[in-house]
């Protein structure tokens, strides 16, 4: 089985994104906060590259909850390609979780977005298939997380904990009863705690 991955950055009172949600803060209010690591702050350091290096590496394919791909709801009535421009960073097959059918997109750099209306086992056991051993991640967001977690199908699962509290939003361990994970690799910085997990067992 194609081992399986989850990258996520996370506020100190357990929130992977803002609230309210929208095409403007796609993140919520005050989310880019958690992402301070990666995204050029002058403070970040080399636990910080490193922490980018897990979050970068390539995958042989992805799963992702509708609202991590774009700021639609309900029918496809635009033509939205996700938040990433032409040229997204997954380079792999990307299957989006939707209730509204759709049919790929095509994207440069060898990303193809497939949209899955039957439920997270059915996106996670395409993902498999097509991974073959290259690997499956679980891109977001947090419900989409959740299920995985629920599913206990993720072998390493990856937290950069900002010093930020959001108060509100997207919470990750919301509705997850058990963790079955330990730290592996621990890293610091000003700007996150950088903690790989692996699967207990």
């Amino acid at each position: 089985m194609p081992h399986t991955t989850c990258h996520m950055s996370v506020s100190l009172d357990g929130f992977v994104a803002g609230p309210d949600q929208s095409r403007e803060n796609p993140l919520g209010v005050r989310g880019l906060e958690l992402h301070r690591w990666h995204l050029g702050d002058e403070r970040a350091t080399e636990a910080d590259a490193a922490a980018s290096g897990w979050l970068m590496r390539p995958r042989g394919a992805y799963v992702m909850g509708r609202n991590m791909f774009g700021p639609i709801r309900g029918e496809w009535d635009e033509d939205w390609r996700g938040w990433w421009g032409p040229e997204p960073p997954y380079r792999a097959p990307v299957f989006v979780l939707t209730h509204h059918p759709r049919e790929p997109i095509e994207m440069d750099g060898g990303t193809t977005f497939f949209f899955v209306t039957a439920g997270f086992d059915a996106a996670y056991t395409r993902a498999r298939e097509t991974a073959g051993n290259d690997g499956v991640d679980i891109a977001g967001g947090a419900a989409t997380v959740r299920q995985a977690l629920v599913a206990g199908v993720v072998d390493e699962l990856s937290l950069d904990i900002a010093p930020v509290l959001l108060g509100s939003g997207e919470r990750i361990f919301a509705g997850v009863d058990s963790f079955g994970f330990e730290p592996v690799e621990v890293l610091h910085s000003p700007l996150a705690t950088h903690i790989r997990y692996g699967r207990v067992g």
